[in-house]
């Protein structure tokens, strides 16, 4: 079956989605309806660690799509804030691996509470199974996605 235009259509309207979501200002606002100060840059990896850490500083810039110097000292401006630890990887006990504090998880839990208010009132005048089927589809792509970039 031909999609052309139908992948055209979510193509442009992924890049939409990406160019609001690279934007500073919806970071910004997150932040502030938060109440938390915290540099816009570094909030994505720290809930990046808390989501699935402990997290090597390889791994983590990958999954943040930045640079691995650059994320290095986003990790340890982090570190110095007390809202990430080092301990040692997991799977390589060489390797020294970011892991959320306490302080950390409390920072997220306001980031998150925030984040679900801003969802919520972009939702609010959806169905609850558009909502839902949006959901599975966007996982289901997105799972796609990274096992095509793993096998690249």
């Amino acid at each position: 079956m031909a999609m052309k235009k139908e992948i055209r259509d979510l193509r442009e309207a992924l890049v939409d989605l990406t160019g609001v979501l690279n934007r500073p200002q919806p970071d910004a606002a997150l932040i502030a309806a938060a109440g938390v100060e915290l540099d816009r840059a570094l909030f994505p990896l720290l809930a990046r660690i808390e989501r699935r850490g402990p997290l090597g500083i390889v791994e983590l810039a990958e999954l943040a799509g930045r640079d691995y110097t650059t994320v290095s000292r986003q990790v340890a401006k982090l570190e110095s804030l007390g809202l990430v630890a080092r301990c040692p990887s997991p799977e390589d006990g060489r390797v020294r691996a970011a892991i959320v504090t306490d302080e950390g998880r409390a920072m997220t839990r306001s980031l998150d509470a925030a984040r679900q208010k801003i969802i919520e009132g972009l939702f609010a005048d959806w169905e609850t199974s558009d909502v839902q089927q949006l959901s599975r589809l966007l996982r289901r792509f997105a799972d796609d996605a990274l096992e095509w970039v793993k096998s690249l």
